[in-house]
């Protein structure tokens, strides 16, 4: 954009064709470029806010909106705008902390736009973008925070391993507590499956029993089967009499110890009793029958005075 003065005034602004001009009249006073414009913001020292200084510079993006007030509104509009972009960050970096300063870019970048455009909106200049290039920190600065972040990656380091060794022991509590469980119950059936076991045992040496007695019951039935009792006792007697001063040195033996028939009497003679006084027994829960009552036979008396006896 051509800006022309006439006579010393301002006359009209030229856009890009053929335009004629007065000679001696009208003269081109300013030029200005519609294109955006980048200019370099020095390097410049600024405080934060809690008194770290920083060396910052940047980069400044504008564009001529209007070219009358970019002519006749200041005398340098770069000068200015780069002057005020200069205190805007200052400003701007007063109002925050280091760290901050190094995670609000972006925000930092957008505040300083917005003072520059507010201030250059009489100048017919509109500030685009502002973009900081370096921060440059004090060595001692520098190393501080090198030594923060060391602190902060060995901080980290230290909660994530106390993390892992607390899982690691609620696994191994877990495991345990699980080979407890299974260990119970392990426990547990081997015990049900013992007395299950046991109880079929029991029954199996009571059948056994039972059907022994029932044999052994059947074989003396039979004849001659007080002679075979006779020579049973007999061997028991013998057998029993081997074994004694074995378990224990004190012994009390009857009278006639070597005398194995009577002995085997007296236990043939114990075992009839029982015989007969059963079978009493059994006649005496059977009712009479319908008639003249028999007299008890000898045998029957003679259990009874052996009971009585």
């Amino acid at each position: 954009a051509w800006v022309v003065e006439r006579m010393g005034k301002f006359h009209r602004i030229l856009e890009p064709g053929l335009n004629f001009l007065i000679p001696l009249l009208d003269w081109v006073r300013y030029v200005q470029s519609l294109k955006e414009i980048v200019i370099n913001v020095p390097e410049q020292s600024a405080v934060t806010l809690d008194n770290v200084t920083l060396q910052i510079d940047g980069v400044l993006y504008l564009r001529v909106m209007d070219p009358y007030k970019a002519s006749y509104g200041v005398e340098d509009p770069e000068y200015a705008v780069t002057q005020l972009a200069q205190t805007t960050m200052r400003s701007e970096l007063g109002k925050l902390s280091l760290d901050r300063v190094f995670r609000e870019r972006e925000s930092l970048n957008a505040n300083i736009v917005d003072a520059i455009n507010q201030a250059s909106d009489c100048w017919g200049i509109r500030c685009l973008r502002y973009e900081i290039k370096d921060i440059h920190v004090p060595p001692r600065v520098k190393e501080s925070m090198q030594m923060q972040v060391e602190a902060e990656r060995r901080k980290r380091a230290t909660v994530l391993e106390s993390e892992g060794t607390r899982e690691s022991a609620i696994n191994v509590a877990e495991g345990q507590k699980q080979a407890q469980i299974l260990a119970s119950e392990a426990k547990k059936a081997e015990q049900i499956n013992k007395a299950a076991g046991e109880a079929n045992a029991m029954l199996v040496r009571a059948k056994a029993k039972a059907e022994a007695i029932q044999l052994l019951a059947a074989a003396l039935a039979q004849q001659h089967g007080s002679v075979a009792a006779s020579l049973s006792v007999a061997e028991q007697y013998v057998s029993a009499f081997s074994k004694l001063a074995k378990d224990s040195s004190t012994v009390l033996l009857p009278a006639n110890t070597g005398d194995i028939t009577h002995m085997v009497t007296q236990a043939l003679g114990i075992y009839t009793t029982l015989t007969k006084t059963q079978a009493v027994k059994t006649q005496d829960e059977i009712p009479p029958a319908h008639g003249d009552p028999q007299p008890p036979s000898t045998e029957v008396l003679k259990a009874e005075q052996a009971t009585s006896s």
